[in-house]
């Protein structure tokens, strides 16, 4: 069951790629992330769609939803995953979370302070690691 859903995700993301996946948040000149490119790993495990898979950044980035290892405090990637959800929509959700980050739902708690209070900084600081 795995494998043909995946090998069905995979046929329709070559065939309608999700807007912005290749490179990222490319619509909002606001985002520190904006020229960035991104690298994910994804692991699917043999109970795929019925649990999610795991995926990680593994691009160093700055940001309160992401942590040093790259894994994502996302909550459809956990406890609201549905088997209705599709590589294409969990890579729209990231693409999501990069352009309007979760602060009260972190996963590093000291860049979420800083984005709460020091956006400024915060921003600075993201597009310095995103070059």
């Amino acid at each position: 069951m795995a494998l043909n859903r995946i090998s069905k995700e995979l046929r329709d993301l070559r065939r309608e790629p999700p807007a912005n996946v290749s490179s990222g948040p490319i619509q909002s000149s606001d985002s520190p992330y904006q020229s960035g490119v991104f690298f994910l790993v994804i692991t699917f495990s043999s109970e795929y769609p019925f649990k999610p898979p795991h995926i990680h950044f593994t691009t160093k980035i700055y940001h309160p939803n992401i942590n040093t290892n790259g894994s994502i405090c996302l909550d459809i990637l956990c406890s609201n995953w549905s088997p209705a959800l599709t590589i294409s929509k969990i890579l729209l959700s990231i693409c999501s979370l990069l352009c309007d980050s979760n602060p009260d739902d972190p996963f590093v708690l000291e860049i979420a302070r800083q984005y709460k209070h020091d956006r400024d900084g915060h921003n600075a600081t993201a597009r310095n690691w995103t070059k």
